[in-house]
């Protein structure tokens, strides 16, 4: 799971990291990961806080937070807090079971090679010991707590990310971060099942936006960081394909993004204050593409790349502010 400051644009650029949908913003925040051990019960634990990629937690409880809220009803306090909880946990265990399986590469590049395991503070074993434990107890959690068709979607988010994108697309096609995708985007639609019990079309809005975001975010950083996943042998789109076809994959899918953040003032889940900003954001994010498209020299893509992650943010923000003034209102 999916779907890893002192100033507004490092707290904002925090809230993702090793989700499909999240992995690339760690490449530039990555603090936690420099920890170095000197044997200290402190810094143990710290590492151990690490191998839960607290980044993405706060991306998978944020998103998951704004579909919780956003759905119809209300499930009270003590299942609310029991939900996110468990999300949390269980994205936290995800990312656990990640840098197990991905040590060997973690090792090879720039940004990672300092993460627990790579590094040696952590054995591989108590990684995977750690992250197996803590996801049976989110699923089982949320079952008892919450309700069964939450506690099988978190599962199977789960299982998505370990095995679908981190064991088997990661290394083996430039789509992986496209089909993988989907394991960062199925936390609102956990949040919004936590409170209904069921499944809602605006819950499938959620999920769209996030899915359609993920391919322009990840290449823009992958753009700029092409060198260390061909190191690594990580068939990100611009190590297989090249630069130009990668940005116009990457306008491709801000073709089919932009539509889809206003897709629920379509349908009457969000009102005008929503539509106007997801316009205005959108605006922006239409910019930063053109700028990457135009560029031959390599500088466009980090702007947009930070950009994306402020954009995401804002666009969830907004959904949230909306909803609480229809209701004041």
């Amino acid at each position: 799971m999916t779907l890893e400051g002192e100033s507004v644009s490092k707290g904002v650029s925090k809230i993702a990291e090793d989700s499909p949908a999240a992995e690339p913003a760690a490449a530039e925040t990555g603090q936690l990961d420099d920890v170095t051990d000197d044997g200290s019960p402190r810094l143990r634990v710290l590492d151990y806080l690490v191998l839960l990629k607290p980044r993405v937690m706060s991306l998978v409880v944020f998103t998951a937070l704004v579909g919780l809220l956003l759905a119809p009803g209300g499930a009270g306090l003590l299942i609310n807090t029991v939900a996110i909880l468990c999300i949390a946990i269980g994205a936290g265990a995800s990312g656990a079971i990640n840098m197990w399986y991905d040590h060997d590469i973690d090792i090879i590049m720039s940004r990672t090679r300092k993460r627990p395991v790579p590094a040696g503070r952590v054995g591989p074993r108590a990684a995977l010991v750690f992250g197996i434990v803590l996801s049976v107890f989110s699923v089982v959690l949320m079952a008892l707590v919450v309700n069964v068709t939450a506690a099988g979607l978190l599962a199977f988010t789960i299982f998505y990310y370990i095995f679908i994108y981190t064991m088997w697309l990661k290394r083996r096609t430039p789509q992986n971060i496209v089909i993988g995708g989907a394991a960062g985007a199925f936390p609102p639609m956990i949040g919004w099942i936590a409170t209904t019990g069921e499944y809602g079309a605006e819950a499938g809005m959620l999920f769209a936006i996030i899915f359609l975001w993920t391919p322009p975010h990840s290449w823009a950083l992958a753009l700029f960081s092409n060198e260390d996943y061909a190191n690594a042998g990580v068939p990100m789109m611009p190590v297989v394909a090249g630069k130009k076809k990668t940005k116009m994959l990457m306008a491709f899918y801000t073709a089919l993004l932009l539509p889809a953040t206003l897709s629920p003032v379509y349908l009457g889940f969000a009102g005008l204050l929503y539509g106007v900003a997801a316009g205005v954001l959108g605006i922006g994010f239409a910019y930063h593409m053109v700028r990457v498209l135009r560029d031959d020299e390599g500088t466009a893509a980090r702007p947009m790349f930070f950009y994306s992650i402020f954009y995401l943010f804002l666009i969830f923000v907004f959904l949230l502010v909306d909803r609480a003034l229809f209701i004041i209102l």
